[in-house]
């Protein structure tokens, strides 16, 4: 008789690793997708791509030598980082590529199970640092509490499996929103980060929106390699 049970030491191994099955990953990434398609609900979730997107402006522009003067960001999931100094093309380029790279260290965040808190803690402390640094007027200050409780609320929960999955598929919602909003920039003449960059560097605006779109999908491509490679070793 074929004995299935798991013996203590696979046990452990399989518990210590948070990364999902093949099958709930999928399941996770159509529901992120659902959400971020749906009107209304999909909201706070295109306001986490903004955050990180004009975040990762703010850094840019910090670590080529600038400063920051304040982050904007609107209802429907635009937003604007004002800075000053700095390296234009990294600043312009990091937006984007920042956002699908947030998105999949969040990914790798929730993949760590005896850290989920420290991660949901950690994001959530970002976000009110970056409220008490950058945040200026009251519609942006309300988005960005917004964004803190989303992140903070959940350490209310016990359920660490639950937080889990719900930190991998804001994680991979913000990855499909950073596929998605470059493509918006193809309409804009003259407009958003592309048409800065093509200014700058004289490289077609496209080719930047082509390069963003790339990227995020290649951090969606990442995150699923993770769980395959789990998977295996299960």
């Amino acid at each position: 008789m074929h004995n299935s049970s798991v013996n203590p030491l696979e046990q452990e191994k399989l518990e210590r690793s948070g990364a999902p099955s093949r099958g709930r990953f999928f399941f996770e990434l159509m529901f992120a997708f659902l959400i971020t398609r749906l009107p209304y609900i999909s909201v706070p979730f295109k306001w986490l791509e903004s955050y990180f997107h004009e975040l990762s402006h703010g850094l840019a522009s910090l670590v080529t030598g600038g400063s920051v003067s304040h982050i904007q960001l609107f209802p429907n999931g635009a937003g604007l980082c004002f800075t000053q100094g700095g390296w234009p093309i990294a600043i312009g380029f990091s937006g984007y590529f920042g956002a699908a790279l947030w998105g999949y260290l969040i990914f790798i965040l929730a993949t760590w199970p005896k850290g989920i808190r420290v991660s949901f803690a950690f994001l959530g402390s970002a976000v009110v640092l970056t409220t008490l640094l950058w945040g200026r007027d009251l519609l942006t200050i309300s988005i960005l509490a917004c964004l803190a409780v989303l992140f903070l609320l959940p350490l209310k929960l016990n359920n660490n499996r639950f937080m889990d999955s719900g930190l991998r598929v804001m994680a991979l919602m913000i990855m499909l929103n950073a596929l998605a909003s470059p493509t918006v920039l193809l309409g804009l003449s003259g407009k958003g980060d592309a048409s800065m960059l093509a200014s700058q560097t004289w490289i077609p605006a496209w080719v930047w929106v082509f390069v963003w779109l790339v990227i995020s999908a290649l951090m969606i491509f990442l995150c699923w390699r993770r769980v395959d490679q789990a998977a295996l070793k299960r």
